[in-house]
């Protein structure tokens, strides 16, 4: 059941990267606003998201969160290339190196953690006090990207972004995983969460997207989603973490690789397009609407 759960949560991930490679595109030339509705390649890449989401939602129901949630890291590889190719040209080699670091770190951070399938339970305290926490940062992210510019500006906003999805992640896991058969576990203020967090992860996901340096703010999201994940599920669902000295220095060599890769994908130069104008901020997308696949 666990690889089964892993196996979704792939086949998922690439519809993500793909759906976020068309909807960053759209931001870039509509900006986060209400107008994105309007242009059909941004629905269309919010439908092959939205699927994507979807199969990680039922590999959640398979497989704990320290298991699945890394998979989706290793889409970068496929998303940044993506993303150039709608822009009409080819990947940068300091692109494809950095997707490549950022995906191989993190995932050599996660492959160390030990299986299991407990199943999940999350009190309401613990889950307002995560809620809480989470919320902390979006606003904390959202106040030091209104100074910010360029890459830095793209890579908060993520941060932010990357955070809600966790939280969405977590709590699907929690519904999901604890179903065990009985539909009336539906009924519950976690159910009516999930779709809430998933509309403000959206609504972040598209800002960070817009500033126009997508592999950083992809690679931002890959990297905050499933370390908060993981550490959600640690510390409030009980699923285990690595022991043991033989871990650390894996451990370290895979952090300085994806902190590398991060680097490496923030220094580079936005996406812009000569044939659209800028952007305006007529229609401001709600941003205080903040409570976040995929």
């Amino acid at each position: 059941m666990i690889w089964m759960g892993v196996s979704i949560a792939l086949v998922g991930a690439f519809g993500y990267a793909g759906g976020a490679a068309l909807q960053q595109y759209e931001a870039i030339h509509g900006g986060a606003t209400l107008k994105l509705v309007k242009r059909p390649r941004w629905l269309i890449g919010g439908a092959i998201g939205l699927a994507g989401a979807s199969l990680h939602a039922v590999a959640l129901s398979f497989a704990p969160l320290v298991l699945v949630q890394p998979v989706s890291v290793a889409t970068l590889v496929f998303a940044v290339p993506l993303a150039a190719a709608l822009h009409g040209r080819r990947p940068k080699k300091a692109e494809v190196l950095g997707s490549i670091a950022v995906a191989v770190g993190l995932l050599g951070l996660m492959l160390l953690i030990p299986q299991s399938n407990t199943r999940p339970e999350l009190s309401t305290p613990a889950a307002l006090g995560f809620l809480a926490c989470v919320g902390a940062v979006v606003a904390v992210c959202q106040l030091a990207a209104r100074r910010a510019r360029g890459s830095g500006k793209a890579l908060l906003l993520s941060i932010g972004a990357g955070s809600v999805t966790a939280s969405v992640s977590t709590f699907v896991r929690v519904v999901g995983g604890g179903l065990g058969g009985d539909l009336s576990r539906l009924v519950h203020w976690f159910t009516l969460a999930i779709p809430v967090l998933l509309l403000c992860a959206i609504v972040l996901l598209q800002k960070s997207y817009a500033v126009g340096y997508f592999g950083i703010a992809y690679a931002g999201v890959q990297v905050v989603d499933p370390v908060t994940s993981v550490l959600a599920g640690t510390v409030l669902l009980g699923e285990p973490l690595p022991s043991g000295v033989g871990n650390v220095i894996p451990a370290v060599i895979s952090a300085a690789v994806l902190i590398a890769g991060t680097i490496t994908l923030g220094r580079l130069a936005p996406e812009t397009s000569h044939e659209v104008s800028p952007p305006h901020p007529e229609i401001p997308v709600p941003v205080t609407t903040r409570v976040a696949a995929r």
